[in-house]
């Protein structure tokens, strides 16, 4: 038996997540309307003798998006040889493209059986993408306006769109520093209903933000709507590195750091929120950023860890 480490990407719009659901009571239940559920599925196509169970390195919600994600799984073939890595990639890609499902695999590799997708993460970078309008067309804040105001359909779905005035992006830059470092993040977690002693223990929330990039993006339009689109909005990716976060995390943080850069908030609030971690310390004004802005866009590696050697993992 050989593991493969499988690196993927996808468009979440119409997947409930990534992780897929069991029902324990109905151990036959196939979830296709996840990215794992699609893959394991998709996996039977080599017919492998062992029972397909595969691991995933983060997960993500519905409407969250993967520029590249990771999984393991453990596969044994009738004969006791490995499958050929590139005909993995291609045999699912041309799978999944047949049942007309946007996930597609990037590579596939054999790492050591001592290899594990999530634990072996050295960090993980979360992107966030906006389009803010320009002082032109600024006066769209309204529901019924935001509708009237052109967004290219090549962005339906994959950047959140902007029209409130006004956008301090320096003092968005400024206020994203406050993020770095350990701090305990209670206050930017959404509650999950799942409960384990891990999640109750009140470690659990602490976490490491190591970097938080905000720079120039650009739009993904092409032609007369690329031209329209670059004249209408300024672009800005906002990058997150750690080594891992919790629920909706990533989406809290970029919603408050939108809050102020619009003047709804002030740094004091933010300052607030980290240093009084409480699920009541959540400012009631402020909502979580939209799902479809945000992209998980690199799991880390240490190149040492996913190198096989056959002799020895044989």
């Amino acid at each position: 038996m050989f593991r493969y480490l499988i690196e993927f990407s996808y468009i979440g719009t119409g997947f409930r997540g990534i992780q897929k659901t069991i029902i324990k009571s109905d151990p036959s239940y196939v979830d296709l309307k996840s990215v794992q559920g699609c893959l394991d599925v998709a996996l039977q196509v080599f017919r492998p003798v062992n029972e397909i169970q595969t691991v995933l390195s983060s997960r993500t919600d519905a409407g969250v998006h993967a520029l590249h994600s990771t999984l393991h799984v453990d596969l044994q073939r009738a004969d006791g040889s490995p499958y050929v890595e590139e005909t993995i990639t291609g045999v699912l890609n041309r799978t999944l493209y047949k049942q007309g499902l946007p996930i597609r695999l990037i590579k596939t590799r054999i790492v050591p059986d001592s290899f594990h997708c999530r634990y072996s993460a050295l960090g993980r970078t979360y992107l966030y993408r906006i389009a803010v309008a320009k002082n032109g067309i600024k006066d769209l804040c309204t529901q019924n306006k935001h509708f009237e105001s052109f967004i290219p359909v090549e962005e339906l779905d994959r950047c959140h769109f902007l029209h409130k005035a006004p956008f301090d992006i320096e003092r968005m830059k400024e206020a994203s520093r406050m993020f770095l470092g350990r701090h305990d993040f209670r206050t930017f977690k959404s509650q999950d209903r799942q409960k384990s002693v891990s999640r109750d223990h009140p470690m659990f929330t602490v976490r490491r933000i190591d970097e938080i990039n905000i720079k120039p993006g650009r739009s993904a339009c092409t032609g007369v709507n690329a031209k329209l689109s670059e004249e209408l909005y300024d672009y800005w990716d906002i990058e997150v590195k750690g080594k891992s976060f919790l629920y909706k995390q990533v989406r809290r943080i970029v919603g408050s750091l939108l809050a102020l850069a619009t003047d709804q908030i002030n740094e004091k609030c933010i300052y607030e929120m980290l240093t009084i971690p409480s699920k009541h310390t959540w400012n009631p004004r402020l909502q979580i950023a939209p799902a479809y802005g945000l992209y998980l866009a690199r799991v880390h590696y240490n190149e040492d860890d996913l190198k096989f050697n056959n002799k020895a993992d044989e």
